[in-house]
C-alpha cells in the first residue's frame, strides 16, 4: 500500500501544479457531436418504446427484453442529462437547461433541483465532513459502532444490495424526486414541481397512445432496469478499493477526484451506453469536460493512464463494502470488522 500511496501523491502533485492546462483543451463541446448524440440515443429509445407497444399486444414478456434495451438507452439519456447540468453539452446554457428539462422529464429527474443537488456532491467527494447530499449513505466505523441498535439496522438494511440496488433505484427516480429537498433554493423547488407537472403529462399523453397500464408497467420496468444500471454506476465511483476519504482539514479537491472517484474500465459496448463516464477521475477533476471528450483526455495524458482502473470483474469486490475505516484508511466490510472487534477482545488486557 505504500508503494501506491506514493504513486497517488506523486501524480497528485503533478497534476495539481498543472491540471487546468491539461484539461482546458477538452472542455470545448462541439455542436456536431453534442447534436448526433442526442439523435444516436432520443431516436432508437423512442423506436424501442414503439416496438414494445407492438410487443405488449401479444405479452409482456416479449416486450421485456426490449424494456431492459430501452434501459440501457435511458441510461445514456441520463448522461446527456447528467452534461447539461454541468453545462459541458452545448456552449450555450440556455440549450443545456432546455434539453436538460427535457431529458429530466424522460428520466423522471428534476433538472434545476438534481443539478443544485449534483454539484454539492462535487464539491465534497471524499470529505467525511460534508458527507449526506448527493452521495450514498456512509459511516465510519467509529460512527457505527456508537449508534444506537436500531440505527446500526437502519444503515444494515440501506446498505444490503437487494435494498440499495433493487429497491433504491425505483423509490429514487419514482418517488424521491417527485419532493425537493427543505434547503432546496426556491427556483430548484419549482424545478420539481414542473417536472412533475410535465412527467403527468407524459403519462396522460402516451397512456392514450398504449394504454394506462401498459405504459405504467413498461415505464416501471425500463425506470428499474436503467435505475438499477444507474446506482451500481454511481455506487462503484466512489465506493471502490483504495478510495480516497479524508476530513474537512485535510481533503483536497485534486486528491478527491483522482483518488476518490474510479477510472471504472468498461467493455466498449458498455461505455457506449454510459457515456464513457466510467473515466470518472476525470469528469471529477473536470465536470466541464463533455463525456466524448472523456476517453480522448485520458487517452491524449499519461498522467491519467497510471490511475489503477476498476474492471467488471473486480468491481464486484465492492458489493462487501459497508464501513469507512478512518485507522487504516479503507472501506471494510461487516465480517472484516467483527474480525476487527475480536482482535480488540483478544488483545484487551486482563
Amino acid at each position: 500500500m505504500n508503494d501506491e500511496t506514493n504513486a497517488a501523491a506523486g501524480r497528485n502533485q503533478a497534476i495539481r501544479l498543472g491540471w487546468k492546462e491539461l484539461v482546458g483543451k477538452y472542455q470545448k463541446p462541439v455542436v456536431w457531436r453534442s447534436a448526433w448524440q442526442v439523435a444516436n440515443t432520443m431516436i432508437p429509445y423512442a423506436v424501442l418504446w414503439y416496438l414494445m407497444y407492438l410487443a405488449m399486444a401479444v405479452s409482456y414478456w416479449l416486450a421485456l427484453p426490449l424494456a431492459i434495451l430501452a434501459a440501457g438507452f435511458m441510461v445514456r439519456i441520463f448522461i446527456i442529462f447528467h452534461d447539461c447540468g454541468h453545462g459541458s453539452f452545448f456552449k450555450s446554457q440556455k440549450a443545456n437547461d432546455i434539453l436538460g428539462f427535457i431529458t429530466g422529464v424522460i428520466t423522471l429527474t428534476p433538472y434545476f433541483h438534481w443539478r443544485w443537488e449534483h454539484s454539492i456532491h462535487h464539491g465534497s467527494s471524499g470529505d467525511l465532513d460534508r458527507r449526506g447530499t448527493g452521495d450514498i449513505w456512509t459511516m465510519t466505523v467509529k460512527e457505527y459502532l456508537g449508534s444506537s441498535r436500531w440505527h446500526r439496522l437502519a444503515y444494515r438494511l440501506a446498505r444490503n444490495p437487494l435494498v440499495l440496488f433493487i429497491g433504491a433505484p425505483l423509490m429514487l427516480f419514482v418517488v424521491k424526486h417527485r419532493f425537493p429537498l427543505p434547503n432546496a433554493p426556491a427556483r430548484e423547488k419549482r424545478s420539481v414541481y414542473w417536472t412533475n407537472v410535465a412527467v403527468l403529462g407524459m403519462i396522460a399523453a402516451m397512456s392514450l397512445l398504449v394504454g394506462l397500464k401498459a405504459y405504467l408497467l413498461l415505464l416501471l420496468t425500463v425506470t428499474m432496469a436503467g435505475g438499477i444500471a444507474g446506482v451500481w454506476l454511481f455506487y462503484v465511483q466512489h465506493q471502490f478499493e483504495g478510495v480516497y476519504w479524508q476530513r474537512s482539514d485535510s481533503w483536497d479537491f485534486v486528491a478527491a477526484a483522482m483518488n476518490g472517484a474510479s477510472f471504472y474500465r468498461l467493455p466498449k459496448v458498455l461505455q457506449w451506453f454510459t457515456g464513457s463516464i466510467g473515466f470518472h477521475h476525470i469528469h471529477h477533476l473536470s465536470p466541464r469536460i463533455p463525456n466524448y471528450n472523456l476517453e480522448k483526455c485520458h487517452k491524449a495524458e499519461p498522467l491519467f493512464q497510471t490511475v489503477p482502473p476498476v474492471t467488471l470483474f473486480t468491481s464486484l469486490k465492492s458489493l462487501t463494502f459497508r464501513l469507512w475505516d478512518e485507522q487504516h484508511q479503507r472501506l471494510i466490510s461487516f465480517r472484516h470488522l467483527r474480525k476487527l472487534l475480536q482482535q480488540r477482545r483478544q488483545s484487551a488486557p486482563g
